[in-house]
């Protein structure tokens, strides 16, 4: 039982970040905005981990992040690996490959990089700071990409708190406001800002109460995308795309791709 609610809560966790981030980019931009090179680089450094593991033995004793063990290396390349099984593997590359599309189309690129590498290197920084010193001997601990995943869609939580969300209509007509427009966008704001709180509350709650990594990875991600969100808010451009459609767009790539499984069949 305890098992089945820790599964569920780190779930529901990441299904408020997933929609935090829809809320953030604009569910309904998502088809006019260019493809997503740097989450696509992410997740394939994923799967090439799995393919890794699938084609080594000994590449999750090699690479892995077991604290007996040495080697620098271990807290980059163990965040590649995967040992949740078939189920955990796929669940941990589908929640990276849309996080980091999101953080890539509202961050931008190097500062997706950055905000991930620091999801993968101060989180263990931070609780040495906190006392928190010992290392997990769980060996689900050694290995996965969930926790920089989380710290990531976290940072996405936070912008959203401060941004109260996507500007849908950038690139359509000018500001036809009115009266009920604001009202309504005022609405969807607040709601906006609810479901990010959500994440640094559900997340305390989840450590507290489970002692559930995932939930103390992503209040550390919600701050740093806090002040991510302070000191970069001048340059980002997260409707780029919809002032200046890229000449290949989600929606044309997955158009392009329908229309040849089609002519294969």
């Amino acid at each position: 039982m305890d098992i089945l609610l820790f599964n569920v809560t780190t779930a529901a966790l990441m299904v408020l970040m997933f929609n935090g981030g829809l809320a953030l980019v604009g569910q309904s931009t998502l088809g006019r905005r260019r493809i997503p090179w740097t989450g696509v680089g992410l997740t394939g450094l994923a799967l090439a981990g799995v393919a890794l593991q699938l084609c080594w033995p000994g590449a999750m004793g090699a690479l892995d992040a077991d604290p007996s063990k040495s080697g620098w290396w271990r807290v980059v390349t163990s965040v590649f690996m995967q040992n949740g099984g078939l189920g955990g593997a796929a669940w941990n590359i589908a929640t990276l490959a849309a996080v980091a599309a999101f953080a890539d189309w509202f961050w931008g690129a190097p500062l997706t990089l950055g905000l991930f590498a620091a999801g993968i290197l101060l989180p263990e920084q931070i609780d040495r700071l906190w006392g928190q010193t010992s290392h997990s001997t769980d060996p689900r601990n050694f290995a996965g990409s969930s926790g920089a995943t989380y710290f990531l869609g976290a940072t996405l939580a936070a912008a959203l708190l401060l941004r109260g969300g996507a500007d849908e209509n950038s690139g359509e007509a000018a500001e036809k406001g009115s009266d009920d427009e604001g009202t309504n966008r005022g609405k969807a704001a607040r709601k906006n800002r609810l479901l990010a709180l959500g994440v640094p509350v559900l997340g305390l709650a989840m450590w507290f109460a489970q002692e559930n990594g995932h939930g103390l990875v992503s209040c550390y991600g919600f701050a740093l995308g806090a002040l991510a969100w302070a000191a970069f808010r001048t340059v980002l451009h997260p409707d780029r795309d919809l002032r200046r459609p890229p000449r290949t767009t989600v929606a044309s790539l997955t158009g392009l791709i329908g229309r040849r499984t089609r002519s294969a069949g």
